[in-house]
């Protein structure tokens, strides 16, 4: 896993969890938007993107109005990541929907990282055998999340 990124489907960074110093998010939300934008007008919603040459592959979320980019080695073994990077952006999005809209200031969604990386080492840990819970408690995010969905 090389990173995570959370942007609007117009291509408006708002969050990143970057585990590859190589990746610019910003730039990478701008391009991912662009391609969404285009996909809607002439081929539909764009689920996956592979690019040779630099070895990486990305999965793809749209939901919300909003996406997620998941970046990948291309030889990551990608079982379940499309189900992992759905419950991340639904997360996400309960969490944040009323400051997504007129969103200036990115920097609040920064606690999300932290929900982020401990999805990616549960998904990790699962995948390994080490972790036979379902779903790790998120502490203030397991509790707000339940209370939006009440």
């Amino acid at each position: 896993m090389k990173g995570i990124v959370i942007c609007k489907e117009t291509g408006i960074y708002l969050l990143d969890l970057i585990l590859d110093s190589e990746i610019n998010p910003v730039l990478l939300s701008s391009f991912v938007g662009a391609l969404s934008l285009f996909g809607a007008e002439n081929m539909g919603k764009i689920e996956e993107i592979t690019i040779k040459g630099l070895s990486i592959q990305m999965v793809i979320v749209n939901k919300f109005d909003l996406v997620l980019i998941a970046i990948m080695d291309k030889d990551f073994v990608k079982e379940d990541i499309r189900e992992e990077a759905v419950k991340a952006l639904d997360m996400f999005y309960h969490l944040y929907k009323n400051e997504i809209g007129d969103c200036t200031d990115v920097s609040q969604f920064e606690s999300f990282k932290k929900v982020l990386y401990d999805q990616i080492v549960e998904y990790f840990d699962r995948k390994s055998g080490k972790n036979k819970e379902k779903i790790r408690d998120f502490g203030f995010f397991t509790e707000a999340i339940a209370q939006t969905k009440n």
